[in-house]
């Protein structure tokens, strides 16, 4: 049986170095002491390390894409529209999650199993790598696309997202534009990017129109359903309720629906609910949920194609595309009540 090749992670280890200087190392960098460079150098001679392929190299046909998880209709959106692209280009796809969302990041195991299958690049979903990890890929020569960044990224790593600001300040300025003054929002984890920006949208509309944004009326989650739902029921306890809601995800405005109903509240009667992401259940729900969409196919496509360039050795023209969101409205908005 022929030897398991170690990771960069094992020759850092052994070496007393982090992975970026390994890779460092690997890549030709001059910013390495010498006598760094001689014990890296002598490890990786000694353990017959060699860098997976070139660019240039035969593919293997195989694309790693990971989420945050996949739980969700949401990121099934993204799976088809990644593998529509991959199908037509005859490349497989490796799915799997982080699964624990109090960390964006997949672990060492995930990153070893890559290496060992050979996979030609990953597309990443509303999950992160570290820098260590970022560095072993680079030298393994394994291009990465993100869809929906967690954080701020490195000029070279290409992003794909949605205009999500935009998207924030369009659903809080119809609500406003039917004569709501109290509106609350729900959004994701505040230490996510297109969560903070559908926030900062409707902050600046609610300050645009002249309306206060007290601490309460705004409120994060996981962009699924039960958070949503408790959310929701919090609002509705404060002395002065919001007679709109705007919700970061469809998921979350499906909790609000939840939580309304519970008490005896109807939509939108008593309260208004507008959602993020236009997934089918938006039309199923009862009523129709008015939402913004959010292109998923398109987005997801969109990475797919770059990473596809990126495999065969070609830059795309931008590293960052933010796909346009609009407003579809239904029937859970209407003028309020008085």
């Amino acid at each position: 049986m022929p030897q398991r090749r170690p990771t960069l992670a094992e020759i850092a280890q052994e070496a007393g170095v982090s992975v970026p200087t390994v890779s460092k190392v690997l890549n030709g960098r001059l910013d390495v002491a010498a006598e760094t460079r001689r014990q890296v150098e002598r490890l990786l001679e000694q353990h017959r390390y060699q860098p997976r392929r070139h660019r240039d190299d035969r593919t293997v046909g195989l694309i790693d894409l990971v989420f945050l998880d996949l739980g969700s209709p949401w990121s099934m959106a993204i799976l088809d529209g990644v593998e529509e692209v991959t199908h037509e280009a005859g490349f497989g796809i490796v799915v799997s999650a982080v699964h624990d969302r109090s960390r964006t990041r997949p672990g060492r195991k995930w990153l070893d199993n890559l290496q060992a299958r050979n996979s030609d690049g990953v597309v990443l979903v509303l999950s992160e790598l570290s820098a260590a990890q970022h560095a072993q890929l680079d030298a393994l020569g394994i291009p990465v696309v993100v869809v929906d960044p967690v954080g701020d990224l490195a000029k070279d790593v290409p992003a794909v997202g949605a205009t999500n600001w935009a998207g924030g300040v369009a659903a809080t300025e119809h609500l406003i534009g039917l004569g709501h003054r109290r509106i609350a929002t729900l959004s994701g984890p505040p230490d996510v990017m297109c969560s903070r920006a559908r926030v900062d949208g409707y902050r600046s509309a609610m300050r645009d129109a002249g309306l206060a944004v007290p601490d309460d009326y705004v409120r994060y989650g996981d962009f699924l359903l039960d958070t949503g739902r408790t959310e929701t029921a919090a609002l509705l306890e404060l002395p002065e309720p919001p007679t709109a809601i705007f919700a970061g995800s469809d998921q979350m405005a499906r909790g609000a629906y939840g939580a309304l109903f519970d008490r005896g509240l109807r939509v939108p009667d008593d309260v208004s609910v507008i959602g993020f992401d236009d997934l089918p259940e938006a039309l199923w729900a009862t009523p129709p949920l008015t939402t913004v969409r959010q292109p998923l196919r398109d987005m997801a496509q969109m990475a797919a194609r770059m990473l596809l360039d990126l495999v065969g050795g070609d830059r795309p023209e931008t590293t960052r595309v933010e796909m346009a969101t609009r407003l579809v409205e239904r029937s859970s908005t209407a003028p309020p009540k008085g």
